[in-house]
């Protein structure tokens, strides 16, 4: 694996946040040069986004990464205490690796999903996958617990958008596209029909059309040591902040890392970040929406509560959201990736709103 010694930071003008940025006018880091810009000169307040680091410190963050248009506004990192022998180390166990300068390689739990979801668009895009297809097309009769008749009412399509109608141990609850509840088993079927369709294994097919064509070098596929091979979760997406914010730049360039289109595929991005059903409004394709009237709750719930999912972020935000309060945050209209490694932070489910609610307000200078 490619390992980058030293990646030179250059520092450029840049100005105020305005209207949206087409992808055009994005910049993209190289292998070993990612240029950063003067948060001062950029219109920010300084101040303010040093407080904003300062509470993703406090909340046991080990990376944050901001970037700006495509180039790094913040980047910080930290060392933080080890849960009490009493309690499990989860951060522990999630880090993989170190990169070469020091920085932790970290299983992103579910933000693996919205990495999925992309290898989904460009297997579409060159014909391999039909997300109206049946997912037995793919995987064969049998793959779940329910029957025949009903496992057939369920496509590739209902495993992206968390629609499938079965519980998590993939027996009938309801029919398709009539129940949403976040389901892990469910959507780990999407991996199968991935390698099925293209006849290649999840960490050559990622190689091939992610890590090596935007530069996450830091970044593969791992077999989770506390889980066994059988099951759903067996598999984790290992990354770093660097490499994580990398996604989200692809992500808000609609699919494309300087001229080049990886996805193949002109209206995925758009599908994929829209809402994927009607009944939870802030869920596309394994990714979760802001600005939905609906936002749908964790494993083995099918409840609803009025949204938005951040009522204090750009209603046009995506998350890309993993356990821990892993992140990677697109604002389309404000051209800004930030991505988030760490443990979970004491707010909680509060992170959200908390973080960035302090980060439109350092934004507006």
């Amino acid at each position: 694996m490619l390992r980058i010694s030293s990646l030179i930071r250059l520092t450029v003008g840049f100005s105020c946040l305005g209207d949206f940025v087409h992808a055009a006018d994005l910049y993209f880091p190289t292998d070993t040069v990612w240029e950063t810009i003067d948060p001062g000169s950029a219109g920010w307040d300084v101040n303010g986004l040093e407080e904003l680091l300062e509470f993703a410190r406090e909340q046991r963050s080990t990376g944050i990464v901001i970037l700006q248009n495509g180039r790094i506004l913040a980047e910080r990192y930290w060392e933080i205490k080890r849960r009490s022998k009493d309690s499990i180390d989860r951060l522990g166990m999630m880090t993989s690796g170190f990169t070469s300068d020091g920085q932790s390689i970290e299983d992103v739990a579910s933000v693996q999903k919205s990495v999925v979801a992309f290898l989904a668009g460009v297997a579409e895009g060159k014909g391999l996958i039909d997300l109206q297809e049946p997912v037995s097309k793919y995987l064969g009769e049998g793959w779940s617990k329910s029957s025949p008749e009903q496992e057939i009412a369920i496509t590739v399509k209902h495993l992206l958008s968390m629609s499938t109608g079965l519980s998590e141990s993939l027996e009938h609850m309801g029919d398709a596209d009539k129940i949403w509840m976040y389901n892990t088993p469910a959507y780990s079927q999407s991996i199968g029909v991935l390698e099925v369709a293209t006849s290649e294994n999840l960490n050559d097919l990622t190689a091939k059309w992610l890590t090596t064509q935007i530069g996450m070098h830091d970044s593969k596929w791992w077999d989770r040591p506390w889980t066994n091979s059988s099951a759903s979760s067996s598999v984790g997406f290992t990354t770093s902040a660097l490499d994580l914010a990398r996604f989200g730049l692809m992500i808000l360039a609609e699919g494309k890392w300087n001229d080049e289109d990886l996805l193949g595929n002109p209206t995925f991005i758009r599908r994929a970040l829209s809402p994927s059903q009607s009944i939870n409004e802030s869920y596309g394709y394994l990714w979760w929406l802001n600005g939905g009237e609906t936002v749908g709750g964790g494993r083995n719930n099918t409840k609803m509560r009025r949204g938005p999912l951040i009522p204090s972020a750009p209603k046009d935000l995506v998350a890309a959201q993993g356990l821990l309060n892993r992140k990677c945050y697109v604002v389309p209209s404000l051209a800004l990736v930030v991505s988030r490694l760490g443990d979970e932070p004491p707010v909680g489910r509060n992170f959200n709103e908390k973080f960035w609610g302090m980060l439109i307000k350092a934004s507006r200078g």
